[in-house]
């Protein structure tokens, strides 16, 4: 993976990620759900290779104050809100920043869901084997909250399923998922677009138009 993108965008990553889970016989009554923005065009492609209904999992990072790339934690639909205990001793957060932090995501996670959604519920997660879908793997923050919201909808098994992953990233994780999957986990890990030839930004209305085309959540 050294020196060149692996993926041409995401619907090639897309493709390329359904190819290796169709491949998987545990994949029982699938439903595939990417995270926006990025995941969800990868998303529609492993649905459809998979033949499987696609939705969203909303979820927002909680980033430091004054050095919000770097992700303290996230937070997910139904008040899942996942905490990084060793970011917040080392960026010397207090609970008042934290609290402050989390309730802003929430506004904007609710707008999100607004925008996305309209008044039309997600699709249930109980009793499915939940495939969680995103563009790709750095801290893992948001995917840990996901995974959570999955869990507590009652999933009968969660799958975590990326393009591209560091190194080890499995054991990072630890019982987050039930199961994994990467078609890249490269030593030379410094961002997820670096693997990418196009990782232009996607739009709320593509992830619309993905959400209501056939096999959407509409």
């Amino acid at each position: 993976m050294t020196g060149a993108p692996g993926f041409l965008d995401r619907a090639d990553a897309g493709r390329r990620l359904g190819e290796l889970l169709a491949g998987r016989s545990n994949l029982i009554e699938p439903l595939v759900v990417g995270l926006p923005r990025g995941g969800v065009p990868v998303a529609a492609e492993v649905a459809q290779i998979l033949a499987a209904p696609l939705d969203v999992i909303l979820v927002r990072k909680l980033g430091v104050p004054g050095q919000p790339e770097l992700a303290m934690g996230a937070i997910g639909e139904d008040y899942v809100t996942i905490v990084d205990a060793e970011m917040l001793a080392m960026a010397h957060v207090s609970e008042e920043a934290l609290a402050a932090v989390e309730a802003r995501e929430r506004g904007e996670l609710a707008a999100r869901s607004q925008r996305l959604r309209g008044s039309i519920r997600r699709r249930r997660l109980r009793g499915r084997t939940i495939v969680i879908v995103d563009d790709g793997l750095a801290t893992g923050s948001t995917a840990r909250a996901a995974c959570s919201v999955a869990r507590a909808e009652g999933a009968r098994r969660v799958v975590l399923a990326v393009p591209v992953a560091p190194a080890g990233w499995t054991d990072r994780l630890g019982p987050t998922a039930d199961d994994y999957v990467a078609v890249y986990e490269p030593l030379d890990f410094g961002a997820v677009g670096q693997f990418y030839a196009d990782f232009t930004q996607v739009s709320d209305d593509e992830v619309v138009a993905a959400l209501t085309s056939p096999g959407g959540t509409r």
